[in-house]
């Protein structure tokens, strides 16, 4: 390791130092620049989808797509050049999306049609967690799909049981409204109910005679006293999940559990706490 560090060229260290580093003026420089061009190539991808504007300043628009991702080329290969293990880097997630972010224009060279690419620029956003130092919130991150994985089996259980009422409904409605008011099929009538009972009511289709229309009051109901049982199957589950983070945190001189995450000291006894990371590290 030592050999590589005296190997490498005093640019390559200098650009390390900027590229991945935030500790110095001119790493920080850099993240503002970054940050300020990943947002105003999201901006101008934005408003190059409105047709007026894209009418009027298309050439614009297209100079100012190639001229950030020449920049953004720039900076994947400088990130390459400077990276003590290249290969790790462009497989990483950061570097998978860094590529991604630049091949959408290239590919329109060869495939003028290609709007997908839109979607894949879009990725672009993805650098902010980079920039920004986000990744220190992904405990909590982790927290959350935790729980969501544990409340899987229930919320499975409870769209299901939402899939079967829908059904009722839908043929229920199909056979009261019937093809003249607009339930032309029973999956048109799903569509209905589904627009019902989750409260969005775009009233392109709407039940006629009072029966029907009894029916989708009762399915209004439905929908407002079901809404809210996933959240708190969710919260139920991130609740039990910060219990079980909180118990391990175990003060080695009294034992006390349940201290919070960032607590340095016992509550109890005021003793020094092992950090989370040491405890959950394999």
């Amino acid at each position: 390791m030592n050999v590589k560090n005296i190997e490498e060229s005093p640019l390559k260290q200098r650009l390390r130092t900027i590229i991945f580093g935030t500790d110095t003026p001119e790493g920080k420089a850099f993240d503002i620049a970054l940050l300020v061009s990943i947002v105003a190539s999201i901006i101008l991808i934005c408003l190059d989808t409105i047709d007026s504007l894209h009418h009027a300043y298309g050439e614009l628009f297209l100079i100012g797509e190639w001229m950030f991702t020449v920049i953004f080329t720039l900076e994947y290969v400088l990130r390459l050049y400077c990276s003590q293990n290249r290969f790790h880097y462009a497989r990483s997630f950061f570097g998978i999306v860094d590529l991604l972010s630049i091949l959408p224009s290239y590919l329109a060279l060869i495939f003028p049609a290609a709007n997908f690419a839109l979607a894949i620029r879009v990725l672009r956003l993805f650098r902010v967690f980079r920039v920004l130092k986000l990744l220190r919130f992904l405990a909590d991150g982790n927290l959350l799909l935790k729980a969501m994985l544990q409340s899987s089996r229930k919320v499975f259980m409870f769209f299901f049981s939402v899939s079967l009422i829908i059904l009722v409904l839908s043929v229920v409605m199909y056979v009261i409204e019937g093809p003249n008011n607009g339930f032309s099929s029973i999956p048109k009538s799903m569509y209905w109910t589904i627009v019902t009972i989750t409260t969005v009511g775009y009233g392109d289709i709407t039940p006629q005679t009072p029966l029907g229309q009894a029916i989708a009051a009762l399915t209004m109901l439905i929908g407002y006293s079901i809404i809210a049982i996933p959240t708190g199957i969710l919260t139920a589950e991130i609740s039990h999940e910060m219990v079980k983070v909180r118990d391990l945190r175990k003060c080695s001189n009294c034992g006390k559990k349940g201290h919070d995450n960032d607590a340095q000291f016992c509550n109890h006894c005021g003793s020094e706490l092992e950090t989370l990371d040491s405890l959950t590290s394999p």
